[in-house]
């Protein structure tokens, strides 16, 4: 006995659509492979850096040195005590902090754009990393004897951030519907607010505090001068943290990112999503602030990066653009060490000059009446 002839279509649609899901799925497996070798891209690009500096060491004599410290025998040490001292306390923090500040910058990045919708969004352009300088800032001048140490610096930032984001979350709903122009154009103003209390700061301290001048400016230009072990290990606790998060939340974002319908026809919240992505975010970019101030643009180039490389689904977007953010981030500290050596350049100045091209292009491709 024949099925009727009208079962035919249904099965060749049920072929069809196990046939698209496994090769969704094919595409997902060989998309996750760009995770391991952009790892060792990051690996080597650390090696390297390790060696660039005032001193210049080969990565052979690095990667023994660190090998060494890390309990590998390596054989013989033909290497002297001072660059030992060089590798294992001033580079290697310094490198690894600034892997760990670029992974949060642009895992941040990515979940801000997903929140807004808009591939403008950014920590440096949302406000959030001027909120948290001037938290760190008015502890460093105004502490009232509390010490300005990794942790509290982290915390004051921390507090600085969320004031900042929740003030443009604040404003922009003010107006009305929430949009993502509205939305960026209160980040601009709430920034630029923010960046003119620090300068009211600096203006008000005392005259005598210049470390804490210095320790301002150095926040406002973003460098990875002041790396030390100790921020390392908390900084890399709460990227590490926030990583797994957003990845988790990740077909959360990519429902987001769709828009508000199509979330809550999914069963997402779209309003406690950004909540939780806000504290998040905020929590995040408090401590990379409190140990490299504001760097820009890593947030803004990064995760449209990873988009080519991945496409545009966050649970691999997340990790491709925070491994893509690291490695930038290893390579830009390298060259602030050289290009005008024996002077270091700010390493905010480097990635601006990635950044602002970047970002003109980006304005340039734009809807001008996207809302």
């Amino acid at each position: 006995m024949h099925a009727p002839a009208d079962s035919e279509p249904d099965a060749k649609a049920v072929r069809a659509g196990v046939g698209g899901a496994v090769g969704r799925r094919t595409s997902d497996r060989r998309r996750a492979l760009w995770i391991p070798g952009l790892a060792l891209v990051l690996l080597g690009m650390v090696i390297v850096a390790l060696g660039v500096g005032p001193v210049a060491m080969d990565p052979v004599t690095v990667a023994r040195i660190v090998l060494a410290h890390l309990g590998v025998p390596v054989g013989d040490a033909d290497w002297s005590a001072a660059q030992e001292v060089i590798v294992w306390n001033l580079r290697v923090p310094r490198v690894l902090l600034g892997a760990v500040v670029g992974a949060g910058l642009a895992a941040a990045g990515a979940a801000l754009q997903a929140m807004v919708r808009n591939p403008l969004a950014e920590p440096y352009l949302l406000g959030i990393s001027s909120g948290a300088s001037t938290g760190a800032a008015a502890l460093i001048l105004f502490g009232f004897g509390v010490s300005a140490g990794v942790y509290s610096l982290t915390v004051s930032a921390f507090a600085g951030a969320l004031v900042s984001a929740a003030g443009v979350f604040a404003i922009a709903r003010s107006g009305g519907r929430l949009t993502s122009v509205r939305m960026l154009l209160s980040g601009v103003a709430v920034g630029y607010a923010l960046s003119a209390t620090t300068s009211f700061l600096l203006f008000a301290a005392p005259a005598s505090d210049q470390a804490g001048t210095q320790a301002v400016l150095f926040f406002m230009l973003g460098s990875l001068v002041r790396a030390e072990w100790a921020s390392l290990w908390v900084v890399a606790g709460v990227v590490v943290g926030m990583l797994l998060l957003l990845t988790a939340w990740g077909r959360r974002l990519d429902a987001l990112t769709i828009g508000d319908d199509t979330s809550l026809s999914l069963g997402v919240s779209p309003t406690r999503l950004r909540l939780h992505l806000l504290v998040v975010v905020s929590l995040g970019v408090g401590a990379l602030v409190a140990v490299s101030g504001g760097i820009g643009f890593v947030g803004l180039v990064m995760p449209h990066l990873g988009r080519r490389i991945v496409g545009a689904g966050h649970r691999l977007l997340v990790p491709v653009s925070a491994l893509c953010g690291a490695t930038f981030l290893v390579i830009a500290d390298a060259l602030a060490r050289v290009v005008i050596a024996p002077t270091e350049l700010p390493i905010g100045v480097l990635t601006a000059v990635v950044g602002v091209p970047f970002l003109l292009t980006l304005v340039r491709q734009l809807d001008p009446y996207d809302a």
